[in-house]
């Protein structure tokens, strides 16, 4: 029923072919590739992974090395900032996601994921009408194409660098009811991820349900909300101040309501384990360690 992964950025020190043996070797049934462009020079944590640089792909190769170890590419991954007030930027960002959904086509790969972006000194009601204007080509190229888009609702607002407004505008089912007004097309959805639900104070569950067309992909991370904290610097702070990426089954996330729901509107992709807690970063065997902790605890909700 639901297909087992990871996303590869977290194996970044590691190269394609390695990424696919480990999920091979550990029980996993498809990985989100990474798809930044070569040489991206992006500095944040888990972004600029190539795992697959769709510019110089030998699309057979890759097929033919993940049907020989029986895994599959869950979604191609890139998340810039589409709506970078630097036009130069955005301009890059948007072709390189052209790029990826006609490389998904090559691949025979269901989804591209992605953020919207967000010009972080407008107002919402500006950001709507600048996602509007920019996101009307990759809608075009995701048509032309017939590969979904999976948005993830990460808010991107986690320190001074994304204050005041953070760096993607997909943070709420307000916001996602009007991005699927303008753009209505079924490939236009969203890759889910509980967590950050929770540390915005919003009910983590209901959205399965909401949105039980638009869930194309699903990113399984938990997350951690420290109440004395909280308590002290209010929900206004940098939202670093007061909670913490963690391992499933380590945080705050309902996770046996999350697979409840999942099988209630009988979703049929991939759950993928994205790993970004800080815990066990120390060494590559402490994120392997990770990987597989993670996966122990998720494989209870599965067959």
């Amino acid at each position: 029923m639901l297909k087992l992964g990871f996303v590869s950025a977290i194996l970044a020190d590691f190269g394609f072919e390695h990424v696919v043996d480990y999920a091979a070797k550990n029980d996993f049934q498809c990985v989100e590739m990474m798809c930044w462009p070569g040489g991206s020079g992006d500095t944040r944590r888990y972004a600029g992974v190539t795992h697959i640089d769709v510019e110089k792909m030998d699309a057979k190769y890759i097929q033919h090395y993940t049907k020989e170890r029986n895994v599959s590419i869950s979604g191609l991954g890139y998340y810039p900032n589409p709506l970078d007030p630097d036009t130069a930027k955005s301009e890059f960002y948007i072709e390189h996601i052209k790029k990826i959904i006609r490389a998904c086509n090559q691949l025979n790969v269901p989804v591209m994921n992605t953020f919207i972006g967000r010009n972080q000194n407008l107002n919402m009601q500006d950001n709507l009408a600048l996602f509007k204007k920019l996101w009307q080509p990759i809608i075009e190229t995701a048509k032309q194409e017939d590969i979904k888009i999976g948005i993830e609702n990460c808010p991107m607002f986690f320190t001074n660098d994304e204050w005041p407004g953070g760096k993607n505008l997909a943070i709420s089912p307000a916001v996602w009811d009007i991005m699927f007004e303008t753009f209505p097309t079924p490939l236009f959805g969203l890759n889910y991820d509980p967590s950050h639900m929770v540390f915005q104070m919003m009910d983590e569950i209901k959205p399965i349900y909401k949105y039980k067309d638009r869930l194309h992909h699903i990113h399984i991370k938990d997350v951690k909300v420290y109440k004395d904290k909280l308590d002290n610097v209010g929900i206004l702070a940098n939202p670093l101040e007061y909670h913490s990426p963690k391992l499933p089954g380590l945080g705050d996330v309902n996770w046996r309501a999350f697979f409840a729901a999942l099988t209630d509107v009988r979703y049929r992709g991939p759950v993928v384990i994205e790993v970004e807690d800080k815990a066990f970063e120390g060494s590559t065997e402490d994120v392997t360690a990770a990987i597989r902790t993670a996966r122990n605890y998720v494989k209870q909700f599965l067959d």
